[in-house]
């Protein structure tokens, strides 16, 4: 190869790279990129706690909104509410929490 190909394969590179970088600045101007939320702002009233995958389809969602906590089961054919107006400050110490009532597949229907 000649150093002409170099040249012209490393141009290619930063105008792709650069076309790359237009089109991240452009999709930023647009507002089409997620805000992370700003330190120290309050207004915040919803917060994902945690998420655990049941199977491949479903997961549980724990949600957290002012001082109250939901449970939610996502996926498969539809959603479904477990638990909602959970006090956020109910949680045991230890960690081992024994739930007040366990879903089976007969629970589902």
């Amino acid at each position: 190869m000649e150093s002409f190909d170099y040249v012209r394969f490393l141009l290619a590179l930063v105008f792709v790279l650069g076309l790359i970088g237009f089109c991240a600045w452009l999709g930023k101007r647009a507002g089409l990129t997620p805000r992370a939320a700003k330190r120290g702002n309050t207004d915040n009233r919803l917060v994902l706690l945690e998420v655990r995958p049941i199977d491949a389809k479903r997961k549980l969602i724990l949600i957290g909104r002012d001082d109250r906590q939901h449970l939610l089961m996502i996926g498969g054919d539809n959603d479904l509410v477990i638990e909602c107006n959970i006090s956020g400050d109910t949680a045991p110490e230890d960690g081992n929490a024994t739930p007040s009532h366990r879903l089976s597949t007969d629970d589902q229907t």
